[in-house]
């Protein structure tokens, strides 16, 4: 307290050092200001794993960079931002609408620093293979930092540029395809791109949009409709689903459009923010009613022989594209937890309640490990998916299913665990809690992932491949480790039961019963996917951590615990709580006693 004032308070007749010591405010030191790169065991363990030792030694200077950027100056940003979020100017001082949005001071250095940083640029891209190193697990560690300290800026770095690019590069005229490589060569995390689905008729039921596009002179269209949640509206590029003029109304009538900020001529385009809205988080975003009064436009599909409107595949085409999405929405997810996970460490070291640090309770420390270990299976997930081999059809719905779910929860346990001060905005907590909210809704809720799995099932048997893949990850368990890995193994000849027993279900039942299914799904998909870093972490390094972390998981996840539900089982998450504890997180900085 020596920092601070003596105020009358602090000398009433019971107070005194011991419980001064306890609302010191110095001593909280929360995630902000470590290194998360440094501080991170998992992620130093995943880069090691899919890099390789000497990939390791060229991209270690890296990462610690992007870990000390992350933790400290970005993270203070996503503070600031959220405290003082964009604003839309509507109209000049002639009365013209400009519909511009203003965005902090706080939001522009971020982007500054995250933009040069990005490990997706095409500079970076070079110098990583020329010297021999594969930049996909970088570019996955540079969201996952991101992720930590700003999912909003993640989403405006990120909304749609591949899929912006991509499309425009097989679709669009050649002045228009140079127009965005301009706008994107710094790289897709530019935040110059948008994807615009969502209208007042509905969210996830596409086929009931109204926004029509109409054939215009030089290989342009015109594009009319309104746009109910439209995020990143600064930007510059647009993906905007329509229906093109004559098409069917439903599902097979929509196709994507590209719609620029600037017209051709670089007049302004019709583009029109009603108003950006006043969300419960994610705020670094600047989410908007947008309405299109003619705006040019182009199809980003096949011209169609019966009058250019369309090959009828335009919104699958796109769905493809959007499962690269749903992995970025699950690193978000991931992102919330472990930040909420490393809040939830530093708080309960420093907190004394009963006679002890809170990091020493019993409930306390079962709290803690499970954080721990659900953390750690929904890194696994989110990793396998973007890097794992073969990639899987149904990965992308699965993991954001866990993910982003876990998101939200990892951060209400945080705000428990701080007590009243983590539903205090001063404190980190609450904000990761409002941001996350968002995750199980961006790009499909669980229902509508659910039914992505069943589609992957029914139209391309996506779950054999899924099921191969499983099996082969448990069978790469660590030695010494029979009894989880035959757990795991028993588990997927279960899944498979499930499976052929769901599939002749009648429709409505079926559907229901989707949700336990696809939740069965990533329960053994997690499980295997530890025991298999488990095996890799036992023949490269010699330890044995994951090994425990996979054990706690299966038995949380696939055990039968019988009627005393474990209550009489052994408590390795209490008797190895220091392996795991000091496995998430290194903090080496001094306790601030004051």
């Amino acid at each position: 307290m020596a920092s601070y004032l003596i105020e009358p308070v602090d000398r009433l007749p019971f107070g005194g050092p011991g419980k001064a010591r306890r609302y010191a405010t110095e001593r909280y030191q929360g995630a902000v200001g470590l290194n998360w790169y440094t501080s991170d065991p998992t992620l130093r363990f995943l880069m090691r794993r899919h890099l390789g030792a000497d990939g390791l030694a060229w991209a270690e200077p890296r990462l610690t960079e992007l870990g000390a950027l992350m933790g400290g100056p970005v993270a203070r940003w996503a503070e600031e931002t959220d405290r003082n979020p964009p604003r839309l100017e509507k109209y000049d001082r002639w009365g013209r609408d400009i519909s511009q949005v203003v965005m902090p001071a706080s939001f522009e250095a971020a982007r500054r620093e995250l933009v040069a940083s990005a490990s997706n640029r095409p500079d970076f891209h070079a110098e990583a293979k020329a010297a021999g190193v594969d930049p996909a697990p970088i570019e996955v560690a540079w969201s996952y930092l991101l992720d930590q300290a700003d999912i909003g800026m993640a989403c405006a770095l990120g909304t749609g540029g591949d899929m912006v690019v991509r499309l425009t590069e097989l679709f669009a005229p050649e002045d228009v395809k140079a127009r965005v490589r301009e706008l994107f060569a710094a790289g897709e995390f530019s935040g110059e791109a948008a994807q615009m689905l969502t209208e007042r008729s509905g969210g996830s039921d596409l086929g009931a949009l109204e926004s029509t596009a109409s054939p215009d002179a030089d290989g342009a269209w015109r594009l009319n409709g309104f746009k109910w949640f439209a995020s990143n509206a600064n930007g510059s590029a647009f993906v905007v689903l329509a229906k093109p003029e004559g098409a069917v109304d439903g599902v097979r009538g929509i196709a994507p459009f590209l719609v620029l900020r600037d017209r051709r001529d670089g007049t302004r385009n019709g583009v029109r923010i009603r108003r950006l809205k006043d969300k419960l988080g994610t705020r670094s975003v600047a989410s908007a009613e947008i309405e299109f009064t003619d705006a040019e436009a182009f199809l980003l599909a096949p011209a169609s022989t019966e009058g250019g409107a369309g090959d009828g595949k335009g919104l699958a085409r796109m769905m493809e594209l959007t499962n690269g999405a749903r992995l970025a929405i699950a690193a978000m997810g991931l992102g919330c937890a472990r930040r909420s996970l490393v809040e939830s460490l530093c708080y309960t070291r420093a907190r004394e309640a009963f006679g002890a640090p809170l990091y020493e309770q019993p409930l306390m420390r079962r709290k803690l490990a499970e954080l721990i270990v659900e953390t750690e299976a929904a890194q696994a997930l989110v990793f396998d998916g973007y890097l794992g081999r073969p990639r899987l059809r149904l990965a992308p719905a699965l993991i954001k299913l866990r993910a982003a779910r876990l998101g939200v929860t990892a951060a209400s346990d945080a705000i428990e665990i701080h007590g009243g001060n983590g539903y205090i905005e001063q404190w980190p907590v609450a904000r990761i809690l409002r941001d996350a909210q968002v995750n199980p809704i961006w790009e499909g809720g669980d229902n509508i992932l659910c039914l992505d799995v069943r589609r992957a099932m029914e139209r391309e048997q996506a779950h054999l491949p899924f099921l191969d893949r499983v099996e082969e990850a448990a069978a790469r368990a660590p030695e010494g480790d029979a009894a989880t890995a035959d757990l795991v193994h028993q588990r997927v000849g279960d899944l498979r039961k499930a499976i052929n027993r769901w599939s002749g279900l009648d429709r409505v039942t079926a559907e229901a019963r989707l949700y336990p299914l696809a939740q069965y799904m990533a329960d053994v998909y997690a499980a295997a996917l530890l025991l298999e870093q488990a095996g890799w972490e036992r023949a490269e390094l010699g330890t044995d951590r994951k090994a425990l972390v996979a054990r706690l998981y299966a038995s949380a996840h696939l055990a039968d615990h019988g009627a005393l539900r474990g209550i009489d089982a052994p408590s390795e998450d209490l008797e190895r709580f220091k392996d795991l504890a000091d496995g998430a997180l290194i903090d080496t900085r001094p306790p601030a006693d004051g």
